[in-house]
């Protein structure tokens, strides 16, 4: 399980960016957004570098990655 903190998240289309841009690495990927906390979790196979850097080419401040 990956778990992003990001930042600049606070709506509905700020989710489905977010999800699509982590799917676009790894289709079956399981992702929960929690907008209050900022907290992306994802279950991927992906590396995490990558899913920082697709979550930041929307536009999104990733400020740490566990």
């Amino acid at each position: 399980m990956l778990t992003l903190h990001v930042e600049g998240m606070s709506c509905g289309h700020c989710v489905r960016a977010v999800t699509e841009a982590i799917r676009a690495l790894d289709p079956r990927a399981e992702v929960a957004i929690d907008l209050a906390t900022g907290t992306v979790r994802a279950e991927t196979g992906a590396e995490p570098r990558a899913v920082a850097a697709a979550v930041e080419e929307e536009g999104y401040k990733v400020t740490s990655a566990a």
